[in-house]
């Protein structure tokens, strides 16, 4: 699936404001999901095959680590897509907290932690950001902090 976006959308670093909240809309994970990500990019068995996953620590089917993370992206992108990013450059105390199962419905929030404008590129900020992946209990799942470089308005 390919979502075609602004390039540059309205939201520059100037606008991003420190302690701001964002949270997804909720999106729930199938086996079916859980094993076509691993076919393609994490072959582990308690990830490609729900009945040989009964036998791991697990004791189910649950998501590659990745998958969890690529499903952060995409709800992320959902209320921070208006954000003109250039790009991120660190994550910094990532953790896996809860096995996602198939059948869990995820959202994903954020929360502006800190910026500054780049010493080195006039036209860039830095911001750093908490982001957190909850499932449907408010269980959090995912997390992790990010610094992001974000285009500044033209300087006058």
């Amino acid at each position: 699936m390919s979502v075609k976006t602004d390039p540059h959308p309205a939201r520059k670093w100037e606008d991003l404001e420190i302690g701001e909240e964002t949270t997804s809309s909720p999106l729930t994970v199938t086996a079916e999901d859980i094993i076509a990500f691993a076919g393609q990019y994490d072959p582990q068995y308690f990830h490609n095959d729900a009945e040989a996953a009964k036998e791991s620590l697990f004791g189910e089917l649950v998501a590659s680590g990745i998958h969890t993370a690529a499903l952060w992206r995409i709800m992320d992108h959902e209320v921070n897509g208006n954000i003109d990013w250039v790009c991120g450059v660190q994550w910094d105390n990532v953790r896996w907290r809860r096995a996602v199962r198939a059948g869990d419905t995820l959202t994903a929030s954020s929360r502006v932690l800190s910026k500054r404008p780049s010493a080195s590129r006039p036209g860039v900020g830095l911001a750093v950001l908490e982001h957190w992946v909850t499932n449907q209990d408010g269980e959090v799942a995912f997390s992790f902090s990010s610094t992001d470089l974000v285009y500044r308005r033209a300087q006058e």
